[in-house]
């Protein structure tokens, strides 16, 4: 009998993702996650390697990171502009000026043109943080509510397998074309990226711009996060460990350096860091119904540590 209940759950399963991938707009909004995800983390891991191999500096190969993270401390504001335009546009548009300013990166060869890819590492996460926006809103728009479930749990599975293949792909690539190869990459993907949303057939009303300012709704927000007491308490260590989180990133070459490894295997690490994502992405759903949110969290945390 059991058998047969978890037969039928898996039929119902893969009967979802087939409805799921019937669906033009749902597929195309999958294809996009799938392709930006993949070129989004082969430039992360690249972009470090490139720098240590320029300067031999894990210092500097860890301003990568802080640079490609910082726009997400002014998360709230930029997350405005999803709210203030058609999203459709506004992600064709970020994904343009991403390929282009990506293009430029192909003229760094030496230190002295590390300012300029710190500088589109900046801008490229601050145009992250609006197309993550951008992109969950379009996808509630474009994707029928009764595959919206089934969507977003494919897309999770989608994202943490880009963990696994995109860092040995990015390794690979650099080690035969350098950093230049890298950045092309990314710069197809954002335009394949852009094919995509084009294809997508959607209808969006033309926004309206709420009556406070976008710093208000910034203070506001925040006012309700930290005064909420469930959110304060999960934000604060959401934070802490992000922090950790960054800092063990910026070990990564100095620990690829005494084990007298090449820069370029940091991919291999990543790729492994990526499996545990995606085992443990698979494993959450029971653990979290078992030990509860704060229990599996603060665990989770500890994992880290």
């Amino acid at each position: 009998m059991t058998t047969g209940r978890t037969d039928r759950a898996a039929d119902g399963r893969g009967g979802a993702a087939a409805r799921l991938l019937r669906d033009r707009n749902a597929g195309l909004c999958l294809a996009g996650v799938v392709v930006s995800g993949f070129g989004t983390s082969a430039l992360w891991l690249a972009s470090g390697v490139w720098v240590k191999d320029l300067t031999g500096s894990d210092g500097l190969a860890a301003l990568c990171m802080l640079a490609l993270w910082a726009p997400v401390l002014a998360g709230p504001l930029l997350g405005t502009l999803a709210d203030r335009f058609r999203r459709k546009p506004l992600l064709i548009a970020a994904s343009l000026l991403m390929a282009g300013l990506l293009l430029t990166l192909l003229r760094v060869d030496s230190p002295h043109g590390l300012w300029l890819l710190y500088a589109v590492l900046f801008v490229y996460g601050a145009a992250g943080v609006v197309h993550d926006a951008a992109e969950s809103a379009l996808v509630a728009t474009a994707v029928d509510g009764s595959l919206l479930g089934d969507f977003n749990g494919l897309r999770t599975t989608a994202g943490e397998g880009m963990k696994l293949l995109a860092p040995l792909a990015g390794a690979g690539l650099y080690t035969a074309y350098g950093g230049p190869g890298v950045a092309l990459l990314d710069a197809v993907t954002f335009l394949l990226a852009v094919v995509l949303y084009a294809l997508l057939r959607v209808r969006e009303e033309r926004p309206v711009r709420p009556s406070a300012g976008a710093w208000r709704q910034t203070v506001e927000g925040a006012r309700h996060l930290w005064s909420h007491p469930g959110l304060r308490p999960l934000v604060s260590a959401g934070g802490a460990t992000m922090l950790c989180a960054g800092l063990s990133g910026a070990l990564v070459y100095a620990v690829v350096e005494d084990l007298g490894r090449s820069p370029a295997y940091a991919g291999v690490l990543y790729a492994v860091q990526g499996a545990g994502s995606v085992v443990l992405g698979l494993s959450a759903g029971p653990l979290l119904r078992r030990f509860g949110e704060r229990r599996f969290a603060a665990c989770g945390i500890g994992l880290l540590g």
